[in-house]
């Protein structure tokens, strides 16, 4: 079993809200996330250092989750 955790050592599961710890710049576009950003419903991937969610207008986004902390 593939087990995800945050920035904080917290274990992350399918569906769970996290919040971002630190401005990203999203590749491609002209959108920078803000540091405390909630990111709700997010999907786990198969690998264990990213998780992919939806935020604003952008589908499908993956981030690393040493940018992320659970709320």
């Amino acid at each position: 079993m593939l087990v995800v955790k945050d920035s904080n050592g917290t274990l992350l599961v399918e569906g769970d809200s996290v919040q971002l710890i630190k401005d990203l710049k999203v590749k491609g576009t002209s959108i920078n996330l803000k540091r405390g950003t909630l990111i709700k419903n997010i999907h786990l991937t198969s690998d264990a250092d990213e998780v992919e969610c939806r935020v604003e207008k952008i589908k499908n986004l993956v981030l690393k989750t040493c940018f992320l902390k659970k709320v």
